[in-house]
């Protein structure tokens, strides 16, 4: 099952999401969102309504963010083998990891499906990062890795934009990772009985048609299931929570010499048996 957020006669709804078109929750399930028919643990219900006739055509809607506002947002710094060769190789001293790198990412950052990404005024090192998204479905504290795949709700598409120059003016890299409008995150959730093994997932991103990253999660330092044990153990993991596990070799500010994102680009994330998150850059207003 799919599942999105979506905007329709100024509103803000969600639903399954179809071939057919799109099969309105709000009004069934009476929940204000993804998140809160999570929290509800009301999931389940949602796949009743699946072979419905659908409400609305998907080109009659705008999509927003999966997970609009989630109460927590993290992102999992060189998680993919190849992509931290090619950063030592640019020159950043990051040794093999022992444990997951966790940054924050604010929901202010977050842009649906074709929506623009923003590229800043105060810099012109704007890169992309296709990433697999992780969306919890059931909360906790020191969750066993054993039992982790049983939190998750569903997968999505994430470009992790990153400002490259405010991301290496510190060691931290929050600055960079938080520009207003630099996250895509969409079009839609996957539930894990559709998308399978997540530990062999395809995973690539084009810009105006060129294939920039190609990679799949196998090459994943950390899995999925080592990332939610982890991140619940400093703070309790709530329901609609998302994890963003990281990137492949192929990103901009590693290349020679580097692929920024420009106004006008189209970037493409995909991954396979979860779709395709599109959106194209633009420069921001003097707003």
């Amino acid at each position: 099952m799919r599942l999105a957020t979506y905007l329709a006669d100024g509103a803000e709804n969600f639903g399954v999401v179809t071939d057919r078109g799109l099969i309105d929750l709000r009004q069934r399930l009476g929940a204000r969102g993804i998140r809160d028919l999570l929290a509800r643990g009301a999931f389940a219900e949602a796949s009743r309504f699946a072979q419905e006739t659908p409400d609305r055509a998907l080109g009659s809607v705008t999509f927003l963010p999966v997970i609009p506002v989630p109460a927590h947002c993290y992102c999992v710094g060189v998680n993919y083998a190849d992509h931290l060769r090619e950063v030592q190789a640019a020159g950043v001293a990051r040794p093999l990891p022992k444990q997951p790198s966790l940054f924050i990412r604010y929901p202010e950052t977050f842009v649906g499906q074709d929506e623009p990404l923003v590229m800043p005024k105060v810099s012109d090192d704007f890169d992309y990062e296709a990433e697999l998204a992780v969306i919890i479905g059931k909360g906790g504290r020191y969750i066993p890795r054993e039992q982790a795949l049983s939190h998750i709700a569903g997968y999505s598409c994430f470009n992790d934009g990153s400002i490259r120059d405010w991301q290496f003016h510190s060691s931290q890299v929050t600055s960079g990772k938080n520009f207003v409008g630099t996250g895509g995150f969409g079009p839609w959730m996957v539930t894990p009985d559709e998308v399978g093994d997540v530990g062999r997932l395809a995973i690539s991103l084009t810009v105006n048609g060129a294939v920039l990253q190609n990679g799949n999660t196998a090459d994943m330092l950390f899995g999925v299931a080592d990332i939610v044990a982890y991140a619940s153990a400093f703070l309790p993991l709530q329901a609609g929570d998302v994890i963003a596990t990281g990137t492949p070799a192929g990103v901009g500010f590693a290349r020679k010499p580097p692929i920024w994102l420009k106004a006008g680009d189209v970037c493409e994330v995909h991954i396979e048996r979860i779709g395709t998150l599109r959106n194209t850059v633009v420069k921001a207003s003097d707003d």
